[in-house]
């Protein structure tokens, strides 16, 4: 291992999605980058179905051929029995144009996005533990960290200074959670997550394989992601309060339970036989209230984390990285103010995460005819979001959010209902897929409404002058940079 040098324009924690692509593309963009990871990679990480939208940021990195080489399970879409309902859906196909995502094993995945880090200039150094900040008022100048030593030794102590600070420490939280003290965990979406590994599926189960299998039971809902080793995953999602009412049963039967309870998920694991140990998650679901500051961005896990239901984990981490890199860029060439820069993530940052929470809070809301309390517990709640926030995330997706009161009652009611129209009608529009492709006038349109608004939700926004932020958008021509509107 080379030296880690005294001084960096921008220091990375993290090594994972967030962290290598902020690293990456900063390191693209001439910046001095380096990346302290605390893992020796390959590590184990969960969250492995991808969104289509790690296609843009696999062409940022200059890194597409490697993702599409490299054998993952390529996902076209999604099959989902969700209370009454079952559909398939494909991505692409309310928008007009065919695309896809990926499942991914997540070790494989971040430590391909770690080497290539390194190859597009990133120093980066696996095995070191960053033990303390210290600061310069509110900002963060320099980190003290340990090197790791083999076979259990104790390692050596160094000091980094930094001109900007990227956090990228996924659930640890390092700013957030040492420092800020600000981040706060959800009333809604206290749920555990209950997940192992399966053999010898049924790899057309969902009618197409690649497809992640989504099923919802009484208390809960599960998923199945095949991956290109030949296994799948599969996970149960639970309240905590349902599996508390569960005493004196464990957890493997409380797994096994579940799967019995989904006729899409006991179907595809008809045959199969279980090749790992059970692994368990809880209290996953938070945010920071602050994102970003004098000097330093929250990206990723460090600053938020939903669900795994909408897949967005990696989503928002490379999002995020997009963020921070192109602001940073642009600070750094005197293009932006830092408190532009700063404020500009702050706002988009905070816009993606809310409109996937909403997405998410009413995804779940629309199986509120159920008895269990699964289902009325996933309720957005003024306690989960600012009403000023919320309004600031949908004010350009939703006509007359502007002109509502800014009572915080009316605004998530508003809000929440709207996007549980937009699903209703998003799924009625897929389910016959012959009509779907010979819409026409009204309709048409109808659909094409439709399309651009989940389009503003799931995708990147912000990439343009329509969809600016105090007049400040991230442009790609001729580097990643953020722009000003005329």
């Amino acid at each position: 291992m080379s030296a880690i040098t005294e001084h960096t324009q921008a220091l990375v924690i993290g090594g994972g999605p967030a962290g290598s692509t902020t690293a990456t593309l900063l390191a693209r963009n001439g910046v001095d980058v380096t990346l302290l990871e605390l893992s020796r990679f390959p590590r184990y990480h969960i969250g492995e179905s991808l969104l289509p939208s790690i296609l843009p940021i696999m062409d940022l990195l200059g890194a597409r051929e490697k993702m599409d080489n490299y054998g993952y399970t390529r996902k076209e879409g999604a099959y989902l029995e969700w209370g009454r309902e079952r559909w398939p859906l494909n991505f692409g196909e309310m928008a007009g144009d065919r695309t896809y995502g990926f499942q991914v094993i997540r070790s494989e995945f971040d430590h391909m996005l770690l080497k290539h880090a390194a190859e597009q200039g990133v120093k980066v150094f696996e095995g070191i533990e960053v033990r303390s900040l210290h600061f310069d008022g509110d900002r963060p100048v320099r980190a003290s960290y340990l090197i790791k030593g083999e076979n259990g030794n104790a390692g050596q102590l160094g000091e980094i200074t930094f001109d900007y600070l990227i956090d990228a420490s996924g659930r640890k939280g390092v700013m957030a959670n040492y420092y800020l003290h600000n981040r706060r965990f959800h009333d809604v979406f206290k749920n555990i997550a209950i997940w192992g590994y399966w053999k010898d599926y049924d790899k057309m189960g969902t009618g197409r394989a690649g497809d992640i299998a989504v099923g919802s039971i009484p208390n809960g809902w599960l998923w199945g992601i095949p991956l290109h080793d030949g296994t799948i995953s599969v996970g149960v999602v639970m309240h905590k309060d349902a599996v508390a009412a569960k005493r004196g049963i464990s957890q493997e039967e409380i797994y096994c339970e579940a799967i019995e309870s989904s006729t899409l998920i006991s179907n595809i694991l008809k045959n199969a036989t279980m090749t790992s140990q059970l692994k368990t998650e809880t209290d996953y679901s938070y945010t920071a209230e602050q994102f970003s500051g004098p000097g330093y961005f929250l990206c990723g896990d460090a600053a938020c984390f939903l669900d795994p239901l909408l897949s967005s984990g990696v989503h928002l981490a490379t999002f995020s990285a997009m963020l921070a890199a192109a602001s940073i860029s642009s600070i750094l060439s005197g293009e932006v103010t830092e408190q532009e820069a700063s404020n500009f993530f702050e706002k988009s940052y905070r816009q993606a995460y809310l409109r996937f929470l909403v997405f998410l809070s009413a995804f779940y809301d629309i199986n509120r005819g159920r008895d269990a309390y699964f289902w009325e517990a996933q309720r957005l709640t003024p306690a989960d979001v600012d009403a000023n926030n919320l309004k600031a995330a949908f004010l350009t997706l939703v006509t007359g959010l502007k002109d509502m009161n800014d009572a915080q009652t009316d605004t998530h009611h508003f809000v929440l209902e709207m996007m549980s129209k937009r699903i209703d009608e998003n799924l009625n529009f897929r389910k016959d897929k012959q009509v779907l492709e010979t819409l026409e006038g009204e309709q048409l349109a109808q659909k094409n409404e439709n399309a651009n608004f989940f389009s503003s939700v799931e995708g990147f926004f912000a990439l343009n002058k329509e969809e600016a932020v105090d007049g400040l958008y991230v442009s790609t021509d001729p580097q990643l940079r953020l722009a000003r509107v005329a």
